[in-house]
């Protein structure tokens, strides 16, 4: 049976002192794991936070919260732990501060997700952010449609920043109202100016089919020119 305080398994947990060499490695090993692994999930996945700070909170709410509940876990080892992260804290952020290529890579950059009404295409296919999601993030902030917007751009925190044209400025764009949005079609069914549903550009079309010269893609809906009502 087991007494109650017993200083060498509390502290140890009946471990050599050796093994703190092996809490050194897996803390660094796990804390690289968890760094790629929010890193790959984009920023949709720790919108808010940046994918460092998700890192130091998980990692030391684990690190915190295991010897809490489990006797078999050491409390020095989980010293240690707090210790080896706070070392790597230190270290990844003088070097986000030297290498601005080191900075990128942890934190991401802003990427232009609409110019002058029309998607940047290649930098939405970098983004893990879905168009319907993006579409959601635009009418929150009572947006229409496309060519209200003169840029938007994603943040390295996840959040969706967006300056409008002027209402003088308004053109066609491309709606992004689900009643509007949901009309698209391969076949246009009368002459007037469509919208691109996969890039945004803006066409005046006749009825039939017809091939984006932006994106080479054949599926349109009708363009509203509508002012933003806030």
């Amino acid at each position: 049976m087991k007494e109650i305080f017993e200083w060498n398994r509390l502290f140890f947990n009946e471990l050599p002192e050796i093994f703190l060499l092996e809490v050194i490695f897996r803390s660094t090993v796990m804390f690289i794991v968890l760094l790629l692994t929010l890193k790959l999930a984009g920023k949709r996945g720790v919108k808010q936070l940046s994918i460092f700070e998700t890192v130091i909170v998980i990692a030391l709410g684990s690190a915190a919260g295991d010897p809490m509940f489990y006797e078999d876990v050491g409390i020095v080892p989980a010293i240690i732990v707090f210790m080896v992260i706070i070392i790597l804290y230190r270290a990844v952020t003088w070097l986000t501060g030297k290498s601005k290529k080191f900075e990128e890579f942890i934190e991401g950059k802003t990427e232009c997700l609409i110019n002058d009404g029309k998607f940047s295409v290649a930098s939405f296919k970098k983004e893990t952010l879905a168009q319907d999601e993006f579409f959601s993030e635009l009418r929150i902030k009572s947006i229409e449609h496309l060519g209200q917007v003169k840029h938007a751009f994603i943040e390295t925190s996840g959040e969706v920043s967006v300056f409008f044209y002027e209402d003088k400025e308004v053109g066609y764009g491309l709606p992004i109202l689900p009643a509007l949005f949901n009309k698209k079609n391969k076949i246009i069914p009368e002459n007037g100016v469509y919208a691109c549903t996969f890039c945004g550009n803006i066409e005046e079309q006749k009825a039939g089919t017809a091939t984006c010269k932006v994106c080479k893609k054949e599926e349109w809906v009708p363009a509203i020119k509508t002012l933003r009502i806030t």
